[in-house]
């Protein structure tokens, strides 16, 4: 399953609900929207400085961590920017592939 990293990070009535349910219940909150469109939870982890979660995820594919995304962005409580994560092996296909451009300025 490709994986995706979510950096979160709450507006204010957010942490007005972390400071009320505390940090499991979040996870719990996270663990549910990923299972509800058939992925898995593999990390979350709080932390200090831009934002406030980090956390891995198990996705059957892009379009369901799409649906998650836009579910959990809705709310209005937490902001999420989701990167794509690659293996190495997955690299070594892209490297292997043949891409024609030209950078600007060149022909």
């Amino acid at each position: 399953m490709p994986k995706f990293l979510i950096h979160a990070s709450y507006t204010s009535d957010g942490i007005k609900g972390i400071l009320k349910g505390g940090g499991s219940a979040r996870r719990a909150a996270a663990q549910q929207a990923c299972e509800s469109v058939d992925g898995r939870l593999e990390a979350f982890y709080f932390a200090f400085g831009e934002h406030d979660v980090y956390a891995i995820i198990d996705a059957p594919d892009s379009v369901s961590m799409a649906a998650a995304a836009l579910a959990i962005n809705a709310s209005g409580a937490v902001h999420t920017r989701t990167t794509a994560l690659l293996t190495p092996e997955e690299i070594d296909q892209a490297a292997k592939k043949r891409v024609r451009y030209s950078p600007p300025g060149q022909t």
